[in-house]
């Protein structure tokens, strides 16, 4: 916990001979330290500060500092032995301690030097992380003189972690990513003291490490055919005669050097290699491990369902994965080998005779104790090798491996039972440890998975829950984030994904629950930007994006805006229509009634400027705004947008299908009649549909409006097809039928589903969604 004997917090300028400015380094302080106190002094910090080193066991705990330090400057920092070798100067002197934790470290700032204790070289390195982190931001930089001068604050911090498991999960199977740029994340974990790397090696729709005695692995399973202007769960799979030309993979000289990169870093790199299911790329290439012999194609998205899987009932399979497991052993020095086990569909197995006299021959009940027969038989290759097998919650069908470990994702559930049972637990439960899904308004981000887990909902992680006792909460090892890459197409997205969510998930694996404190840690986000945009970093600024929410008054038929942004404190500015954003705002003090049709433009602005990205909302008061709506054909009850208002309430809807503001159909049209309540006069009816075919829902076929005086014999007045393909990307589309005026009391609006999905999407037949949030009528 921070404590300041001062009563203001310390200044220092950003380098010697520059224009002075007011910063304070320690907000940049992520993780947050066990302990920090402020104090008088600052430490001057350049190229001829010597380092001493009493210990040489902790010197590879410089190691990358000292590499990043002639990267900018060109030149060496002196590392002693002795301080008498040192010189009497102000100087950074590490010693060891045997008394502190593994990962822990005290830090000590001051005129007179810096002083570091640790017992082990990853000690060292997180110490160094934090000293950086007290340093100006120029020590990012990717150039600097090696005559800078910086000042670093005078402080004293003691500080250890509270969990052994801090990592990341990259998926590079379905988006494949270059070392080089997996070597940079490592770069930038490191930076928040993340110390584990889970790299998805495997899975349908490409094998990404080499295996030299399974050549085909790469040269068959690493390719898939090109549909990357398809919506990912819309992607047919290959057609004979087609190329595969898409993916890539590692040598095992590439692996090789990752993980030595990693070690560096303090980074160990945990493989993933997917059984039974989740193995279409492998059968592309070796068919005969399969129930079905083939033949297989690498899969180009998100085909459902994938029943493809390894024979559980063939003894070759498993001779097959051990000569795999064998190979990734010898590059992977990592304790855990992840072999997926999740999502497995077992109706191959169900129909497979060899598999059914397994069954019958280990004397199982069923397709779940044979997946379970499958994970244990590989957990004892695994146990025989001195390694431990690590898979998803999955693994707990039909008993548990005796000694897995258990990665929980489908909530903490599976964490809590795996735990309870003896066994050590990751827990990564999608909400909030999935960062494919959206951080930041639907409408104003870039397409990700269907789910909402911003920053400040990363931030309130906690990986040991309540139902846990004393005993039971010490299996578990840690948390991390996970990062899924089926809407992740290259390593600027990766990253944009990434940060600055990852910052939170390292400080609720690292620091103590006490510290927690969320505008507290937003200001240190803050804070960091900067040295983000130094390095390079595409980082998402979803916190400083406004979110307009509306709501419908029926009795004044009248709507109530509310603005609000995550980052705590923000000065929310808007203008109602036309009027400039940057220069005749408003500022927002609070909810926003709106008597008749206007669009609201709002952003968030910090030193007199918008930040982020400014969004708008159009808000249609219509003439059926408020009005009766009868249905014809009933709308889903999984989807129903609020109720019988929803289409005529000026309420619209994201591109999130489940923000409650669209009414659905599930193949059946859209069918309404709105009473006006008087006879008006119209010319036009805009319908809002959302086109999502990713998560089956498609725009209508056509849309026919009809009036009517008499609410009984309705007379057509305006017809309108549909033309956009139905594999165009996800979006919202208002279709305007226009006609000549009309004096009437009721309108009739038919909207045609499309009924099922098209015969290039990856379910064709199944059924086809219809998604409308509002009927305007003019």
């Amino acid at each position: 916990m921070r404590k300041s004997i001062i009563a203001a917090l310390f200044l220092v300028l950003l380098a010697a001979g520059c224009k002075k400015e007011k910063v304070n380094y320690t907000d940049r302080l992520i993780p947050e330290p066990e302990s920090v106190v402020f104090t008088d002094g600052a430490f001057t910090f350049t190229m001829n500060t010597p380092i001493v080193v009493t210990d040489k066991g902790l010197l590879p705990g410089l190691k990358v500092f000292r590499q990043h330090m002639k990267k900018i400057t060109g030149k060496d920092l002196k590392v002693y032995t002795s301080e008498k070798d040192a010189g009497r100067g102000a100087k950074i002197t590490v010693k060891k301690d045997a008394g502190i934790a593994k990962e822990g470290y005290t830090l000590s700032v001051g005129k007179k030097g810096v002083k570091i204790a640790a017992s082990t070289p990853e000690g060292l390195f997180y110490a160094i992380q934090t000293f950086m982190q007290l340093c100006p931001p120029d020590l990012y930089k990717k150039n600097v003189k090696p005559g800078f001068k910086w000042q670093v604050p005078g402080v004293r911090i003691k500080d250890r972690p509270q969990f052994a498991w801090r990592g990341m999960m990259l998926d590079v199977s379905r988006h494949f990513f270059t070392k080089e740029e997996v070597l940079k994340l490592l770069d930038e974990l490191s930076q928040f003291k993340m110390n584990t790397f889970h790299i998805h090696l495997v899975d349908d729709q490409g094998w990404r490490i080499e295996i030299k005695k399974y050549p085909k692995l790469t040269s068959v399973g690493a390719w898939r055919v090109d549909r990357e202007d398809l919506p990912w769960n819309g992607r047919a799979p290959q057609k004979p005669g087609e190329k595969a030309t898409y993916g890539g993979f590692y040598t095992q000289d590439d692996i090789k050097e990752i993980v030595s990169y990693a070690k560096d870093r303090f980074i160990t790199v945990i493989p993933e290699i997917e059984m039974p299911g989740h193995t279409t790329s492998s059968l592309a290439a070796y068919p005969q491990f399969s129930c079905t012999g083939g033949p297989f194609t690498v899969l180009p998205g998100g085909i459902w369902p994938i029943t493809d899987i390894y024979c559980a009932g063939n003894d070759s399979t498993f001779l097959f994965l051990e000569d795999v497991l064998t190979e990734v052993m010898e590059l992977f020095p990592s304790k855990y080998i992840h072999i997926g086990g999740d999502e497995a569909t077992k109706t191959e197995w169900k129909k497979c005779p060899k598999c059914q006299k397994r069954i019958r021959d280990e004397h199982l009940k069923d397709v779940n104790e044979l997946q379970s027969y499958f994970i244990k038989r590989i957990e004892k290759f695994l146990n025989d090798n001195g390694r431990v097998l690590l898979g998803w919650d999955e693994i707990l069908e039909g008993g548990l491996a005796p000694k897995a470990t258990v990665m929980s994702w489908r909530g903490m559930k599976g964490g809590i039972e795996a735990a309870k049972s003896g066994h050590d637990v990751v827990m990564t439960p999608t909400s909030p440890c999935y960062f494919d899904y959206y951080q930041g308004d639907v409408d104003n981000e870039p397409e990700a998975f269907n789910g909402h887990n911003p920053l400040s909902k990363v931030y309130k992680f906690k990986p040991v829950p309540e139902e846990l006792d004393g005993d039971e909460a010490r299996h578990v090892l840690g948390g991390q984030a996970n990062l899924w890459t089926e809407y992740v197409p290259n390593a600027k997205h990766l990253e944009y994904m990434t940060f600055p969510r990852i910052l939170a998930i390292a400080e609720t694996l690292w620091s103590p629950v006490s510290t927690r404190n969320w505008p507290d840690f937003a200001k240190r986000v803050e804070a960091t930007f900067p040295v983000f945009k130094l390095q390079g970093i595409n980082y998402a600024q979803s916190v400083y994006n406004v979110k307009i929410d509306s709501d419908f008054d029926p009795a004044t038929k009248q709507v109530k805006i509310t603005l609000s942004a995550e980052m705590p404190g923000s000065e929310i500015r808007y203008t109602i229509n036309d009027e400039d954003l940057a220069n005749n705002s408003k500022l927002y003090t609070g909810p926003i009634v709106l008597k008749s049709s206007g669009t609201i433009r709002a952003a968030v602005f910090k030193d007199g400027k918008p930040v982020g990205t400014p969004v708008f909302k159009d808000i249609k008061i219509h003439k059926a705004t408020g009005s009766k709506v009868t249905y014809l054909t009933p709308y889903s009850k999984k989807y129903t947008g609020g109720g019988d208002g929803c289409l005529v309430n000026s309420i619209r809807g994201s591109k999130n299908f489940s923000d409650k503001k669209w009414q659905a159909f599930e193949r059946d049209d859209c069918d309404v009649i709105i009473d006006l309540g008087k006879k008006e006069k119209i010319e036009k009816i805009t319908v809002g549909c959302l086109h999502s075919p990713g998560s089956w829902i498609f725009l209508p076929k056509e849309l026919t409006a009809y009036v009517s005086n008499d609410g009984k014999s309705f007379r057509q007045v305006a017809d309108l097809k549909n033309t956009i393909p139905s594999s165009a990307k996800a979006q919202i589309v208002d279709f305007e039928l226009k006609f000549k005026p009309e004096e009437c009391r009721y309108v009739k609006m038919k909207i045609k589903n499309l009924g099922e999905a098209p015969e290039w999407h990856s379910v064709p037949g199944s059924s086809a969604w219809l998604f409308v949030d509002e009927i305007i009528v003019e």
